[in-house]
């Protein structure tokens, strides 16, 4: 009877030992998760049951958890108890918090100047902020955090030292910028440059319409350097590497179209360039399909990505925001793919766009059932601006 009562103890004492080792197994897991840093749902992660501390373990049935304390939550250690070999006390701090902040990024669009003088966009992804127009055009400054980023032939265009002193965001869709003195220690070649880095960078935010610019808190109704008009605001209507065509302002209008151009290293990228066409022309999309088709000025850097014989064969036409294009075959980059180059296609699509009721568009080719990109995948649905460019409000 005795022996019997002696190997229940043994049998209990190594089941007490074994559970043990499976907690302290739990636990060890549980310290090993690592949250994931690209995160941005950071304020979620006071909610996480990953915190320090948080297991996924329940009271047993029937047990009642001890007061102040959730269920699933890890054992405390008795009063005066030490952690076991090889654990240690998990103090509550936040830091995973604000490293998850930190690391948290945002693509947007700096408007530079390429190796042509020509303002252009490039897309970098930079370190999401409170801030977010504050910290864009810091981005635009000389000798600021964008220098190491910059690819060959590339600059900032703010003046070097220049700051931001403050961003006032206005109802009607106005953002009012004041910068500090060194905003006026720039090159007169480079006056509207900078006025059209500022409003095009500020404006790519869907709730930014217009921009007005103020040094030390004086509204600046002119530039400083050359005298360059500013009046009120600047807006997208003012344009952007203005190219003189032939058309004379008498019953024209200002369009901005979108070339591609080749950087130092190779790589390709969209300059967009204002230029005027008819305000007479019965069909406006359909001009400015045309004056794609033509390509840029001869004496440009910019290169025309439509084949010799590419033509629209119906009229464009606008329904609930996207445009509906057919051209003849001769368009397309591979016929027996039914291929469209994929440079053409942002071509149309960021020059179109620009054009305030055009949201996306949708390109067929006369006698092709379908047309598909250079990957071979097909254009199931119209083509948005947000496939090349990030769309974000501030």
């Amino acid at each position: 009877m005795n022996k019997k009562i002696a190997g229940l103890f043994t049998s209990v004492i190594g089941l007490s030992i074994l559970l043990a080792g499976c907690s302290l197994k739990g636990e060890q897991a549980i310290d090993e998760v690592d949250v994931p840093q690209d995160t941005t749902y950071v304020d979620k992660l006071e909610e996480s049951a990953l915190e320090p501390g948080a297991t996924d373990a329940s009271p047993a049935e029937g047990e009642t958890p001890v007061e102040g304390e959730s269920a699933g939550s890890e054992e405390a250690p008795a009063e005066g108890e030490e952690p076991a070999e090889g654990e240690e006390k998990q103090p509550e701090d936040e830091t995973n918090k604000g490293e998850v902040a930190e690391s948290a990024t945002a693509k947007r669009q700096l408007f530079l100047m390429d190796a042509n003088n020509m303002v252009v966009p490039m897309t970098f992804e930079l370190p999401q902020t409170n801030e977010v127009a504050k910290e864009t055009l810091e981005y635009l400054v000389k000798d600021g955090p964008v220098t190491d980023m910059l690819p060959n032939g590339f600059q900032a265009v703010l003046p070097a030292g220049t700051t931001i002193n403050g961003i006032d965001a206005k109802k009607d869709g106005t953002l009012v910028v004041d910068f500090s003195k060194e905003f006026n220690e720039y090159q007169a070649a480079n006056e509207k440059k900078i006025l059209e880095s500022i409003t095009y960078t500020l404006t790519q935010f869907e709730n930014v319409k217009n921009v007005s610019v103020r040094v030390e808190g004086q509204e600046l109704a002119k530039m400083p350097v050359d005298g360059t008009p500013i009046g009120k605001s600047l807006s997208r209507a003012d344009g952007i590497n203005l190219m003189d065509n032939g058309i004379t302002t008498v019953d024209s209008k200002s369009v901005t179209l979108y070339f591609p151009a080749e950087a130092v290293d190779g790589a390709a990228y969209e300059v967009p360039v204002t230029e005027r066409i008819s305000s007479n022309a019965e069909n406006s999309y359909e001009a400015v399909v045309k004056s794609l088709i033509d390509g840029p000025a001869m004496d440009s850097s910019l290169s025309n990505v439509f084949n010799t014989g590419s033509a629209l064969t119906s009229e464009p036409t606008l329904k609930d925001g996207v445009l509906n294009l057919e051209f003849n075959k001769e368009v397309l980059s591979n016929a027996d793919e039914a291929a469209i180059s994929d440079q053409l296609m942002e071509t149309l699509v960021m020059s179109l766009t620009e054009m305030a009721d055009v949201e996306a568009v949708n390109v067929k080719i006369e006698g092709v059932e379908e047309v598909f990109n250079e990957q071979g995948e097909a254009y199931a649905e119209p083509v948005t601006r947000e496939q090349y460019v990030p769309a974000e409000k501030l």
